[in-house]
């Protein structure tokens, strides 16, 4: 049996307020709440409870030093996608970084300047292996 991670991975409900969150920078459970519903249905109270949550997965840093309290997120957006992608690369993938990207782009139309970037990172890579 693979040992467990102990890196905790936020669910579709954290992410929408870890975006709030990477968008705005340290917030309080009001202003992340006031963004959310403005394009979705959430109770305040839900909002304040997944925050709470998310700061015993330590997803979010709590500053208690201030009234109302403030949360931050304890992993930048970067470190959260690679997280996310490399479990999704194990589970679905076989561990293929290849299968993933051409499943993606197979799936989803990607724009001229993704495609320019995602062949200037293949000619990075390959010169990096000479």
């Amino acid at each position: 049996m693979a040992p467990k991670r102990t890196e905790k991975r936020p669910t579709d409900a954290e992410l929408a307020i870890l975006r709030v969150i990477w968008e705005r920078g340290p917030s309080t459970v009001r202003e992340v709440f006031d963004h959310l519903s403005a394009t979705q249905d959430s109770g305040y109270t839900t909002v304040l409870k997944l925050m709470q949550i998310m700061t015993e997965k330590e997803l979010l840093v709590r500053d208690s030093s201030t009234r109302p309290q403030v949360f931050s997120a304890s992993r930048s957006q970067e470190q959260t996608q690679r997280q996310l992608l490399r479990d999704l690369l194990d589970r679905a993938f076989s561990g293929s970084p290849g299968d993933l990207v051409l499943q993606a782009l197979a799936s989803r139309r990607s724009t001229v300047e993704e495609r320019k970037e995602i062949r200037d990172l293949l000619d990075r890579l390959e010169g990096s292996e000479s």
